[in-house]
């Protein structure tokens, strides 16, 4: 198992395989199985935080280690609405586009000051002339200039196979292609850190795993 994340920042064991963060003491608990087929398997997952609770918008990936991956590209839409950002969490490929409508009563001057995209869309209403380009891979966390409380992420990922956890905590990867993956899980509660969590595997016609990680996450934001 690798995570790219700062040295003596993580303690972890095989097993159960459990990861602690020692300086924000957020661990991840996933549930991984994969079911195969003849070319591609199902990949789910099931992200729950340390007192077995379904873990929300996790952001969940898996990148090919053996070969770049496919470009499939689309735009995404970033909604102002009750002066929130919808969704508070995306996920994107890298090279996708995105456009930021303001439905909103009021006008809005989106920006980010995150190293994977540092951009601004001054006082606007409705839509904006241009989607902006999310070409490096990374966290990149959006404000609004004018009403502080408003905050919102984008995953920008270099994969097409990507998903966020449902209510019950789960996503499945349909479909995915017989490979080796790296797959990497990414939750909000922890963008200060900028951790994500690595666990490599093989996607083959049969095999099955699965795989344990243990979250308490911290700074949930309520709907």
């Amino acid at each position: 198992m690798t995570l790219p994340i700062k040295k003596n920042l993580i303690q972890y064991k095989f097993g159960n395989l459990k990861l602690k963060n020692s300086n924000t003491g957020i661990i991840f608990f996933v549930l991984m199985t994969v079911c195969g087929f003849a070319s591609a398997g199902e990949l789910s997952v099931l992200v729950i935080d340390n007192l077995g609770q379904p873990l929300e918008n996790a952001v969940v990936y898996a990148e090919p280690t053996s070969k770049q991956p496919p470009n499939m590209l689309a735009t995404l839409a970033v909604e102002q609405k009750g002066k929130k950002f919808l969704p508070l969490i995306s996920v994107v490929q890298a090279g996708a586009r995105v456009t930021f409508p303001n439905n909103d009563t009021v006008r809005h001057h989106v920006y980010s000051f995150s190293p994977a995209k540092t951009f601004e869309l001054k006082l606007y209403s409705g839509v904006t002339a241009a989607p902006v380009l999310f070409d490096k891979e990374g966290t990149v966390v959006l404000g609004c200039n004018i009403h502080d409380k408003m905050i919102a992420f984008i995953q920008v990922v270099n994969t097409p196979y990507f998903g966020k956890t449902d209510a019950s905590g789960k996503f499945t990867f349909k479909d995915l292609p017989n490979a080796q993956y790296a797959l990497k899980i990414w939750h909000y509660a922890l963008v200060k850190e900028n951790v994500v969590a690595e666990q490599f595997l093989t996607i083959k016609g049969s095999d099955k795993q699965t795989v344990k990680l243990d979250i308490n996450p911290q700074a949930l934001i309520s709907k």
